[in-house]
């Protein structure tokens, strides 16, 4: 789904770093009591300029260790907090994944992803302040330093976002992140176009986020004389670590899709560059990928199918528009990937249910729709939709089918099983406070109406599963064109912003 976002932020080192800890058998020294916070320290011009030194001689590590050519000198500048802050608000007005993710917050409700009552934009710029460790702007091609960080603790950031001005040298990363198109579609051929593109964003910001990753683990191993491919396993089990701590309080109250959508491209990321770094070597690993990025969240979370060339589960949607226009509004369209899924199950069902399913999952599209009529645009009561999903067996879809209507009383009030009105063992028929919500279980296919009455939700899934027949070609010809997913545009855009402070490995000085 789209609904991730894109941001060029970079300051989440603190998981990998303990395998910095862990290299050196050492055991961080007991942490003291906390005392009342502490008065910001500016850096002095001594140490900015000790810092401002530092980056040309990190850039050179940073292209030794990718194979990524520097071919100008990347301009620096020292920014305060306040600066850093207004670039974040600015950035909120104008990024056209935040935009996106403005507008798709009441499918997200739709879909209990996020609570009714959750205010989503006021809560992203806390939060963003909060996390932001550095940045590279690929626009005015400067990386920005932090005059309120000591300079040893930015170093691995430099390491990091440095890489993203290597990248940005081989690929123009104005260009390359901006390949998709935000426009709504109108009509069935603009429907599948939305669809085959859906995921790109996603995929290509944990590419940039996981080699950047990959730089800054080295950067900080160099001294022990390890590396993440001396390394592979234990930097991949440190990457699953990476979770949110007691140093994040805004994090922590965030909802499991914020947490995973920032953290997504920096852990998925790197465990796809360190498969890819085992297999193909830096010049594979890095420009390699640059050149040939992965499409979806499938290829990212299955490296070895991206270096197969697997196709990727794709469904086709059949033209609904000549039964819908006339009362709704075309409002968001795309692919339910297999990121979406995983945070949907663990939201709905817990890690284990998400893990089994995620592996399951083999394909999904929803469609958005307002009700033209409706009195409140804002509310998810004016909003329908349907979602197809597909699986690898019968017994996947059934399961999905079942935690899906067993959480329909968190997304809606008065939800009451109407068995009256189903007409066979495949489908559970629900009353909510929003109208109907049909679950329909056909084989490895579970096809989900919510709001749409009951004779046209049958219709739509009869074009929906008639769609799915004979699709391979489809699949073959929608992948030449890969966009966004549900939870894409929120990844996007933190990753868009700079590093986070949670993808930083722990072992790091404490960035604040």
């Amino acid at each position: 789904m789209r609904l991730i976002g894109r941001m060029r932020v970079t300051g989440i080192l603190v998981v990998i770093i303990a395998a910095t800890v862990s290299l050196q058998s050492q055991q961080a020294p007991p942490q003291q009591a906390q005392d009342a916070p502490k008065p910001e320290i500016r850096m002095t011009s001594t140490q900015a300029k000790e810092l401002f030194a530092s980056v040309d001689t990190i850039m050179q590590f940073a292209s030794d260790d990718s194979k990524l050519a520097i071919k100008s000198k990347v301009k620096r500048r020292l920014t305060s907090r306040d600066a850093v802050e207004k670039y974040l608000v600015d950035k909120m007005k104008e990024d056209k994944d935040a935009k996106r993710m403005e507008r798709s917050e009441i499918v997200l409700k739709k879909f209990g992803l996020i609570d009714q009552d959750f205010h989503l934009q006021p809560f992203l710029v806390s939060l963003l302040k909060e996390q932001i460790a550095g940045y590279y702007d690929s626009k005015t091609k400067t990386v920005n330093l932090l005059d309120w960080i000591e300079p040893d603790t930015q170093k691995p950031v430099l390491a990091h976002e440095l890489t993203h001005a290597l990248q940005d040298q081989r690929v123009n990363l104005e260009k390359w992140e901006d390949a998709s198109s935000d426009d709504l579609s109108h009509n069935v051929a603009e429907d599948n176009q939305h669809i085959a593109t859906d995921e790109q964003d996603t995929a290509r910001e944990a590419v940039l986020e996981g080699q950047a990753m990959a730089v800054l683990v080295d950067y900080s191993l160099k001294p022990m004389g390890q590396s993440v491919i001396s390394q592979p396993d234990l930097v991949k089990a440190k990457a699953d670590e990476q979770s949110v701590d007691a140093d994040s309080p805004v994090l922590q109250r965030a909802p499991l899709l914020l947490q995973e959508a920032l953290l997504f491209p920096y852990r998925e990321g790197l465990k796809f560059e360190v498969d890819l770094l085992q297999d193909k070597g830096p010049g594979g690993a890095f420009g390699g990928v640059l050149d040939r990025p992965p499409a979806t969240s499938f290829e990212i979370m299955n490296p070895r199918a991206y270096e197969a060339r697997v196709k990727v589960p794709l469904l086709k949607m059949p033209d609904v528009h000549p039964l819908l226009d006339t009362d709704y509004a075309p409002y968001d369209i795309g692919v339910m990937g297999q990121l979406d899924v995983r945070i949907l199950a663990e939201l709905f069902g817990g890690p284990q249910t998400a893990a089994a399913l995620a592996q399951s999952w083999a394909g999904g599209v929803y469609y958005a729709v307002q009700k033209r009529n409706a009195p409140d645009k804002s509310s998810t009561s004016s909003i329908s939709l349907l979602y197809l999903s597909q699986w690898k067996s019968p017994e996947a879809a059934a399961a999905f089918a079942r935690m899906y209507a067993d959480e329909l009383a968190k997304q809606y009030s008065g939800v009451t099983r109407d068995v009256q009105t189903e007409s066979d063992e495949g489908e559970q028929v629900f009353k909510t406070n929003e109208g109907p919500v049909l679950i329909s279980t056909s084989g490895k296919s579970v096809f989900v109406s919510e709001s749409f009455d009951l004779t046209l939700a049958r219709k739509l899934e009869f074009l929906m599963m008639g769609a799915q027949q004979g699709n391979d070609q489809n699949q073959a010809i929608a992948l030449a064109h890969p966009n966004h997913a549900l939870t894409g545009s929120m990844v996007n855009f933190f990753a868009g912003c700079g590093l986070m402070r949670a993808a930083i490995p722990h072992g790091a000085a404490r960035l604040y």
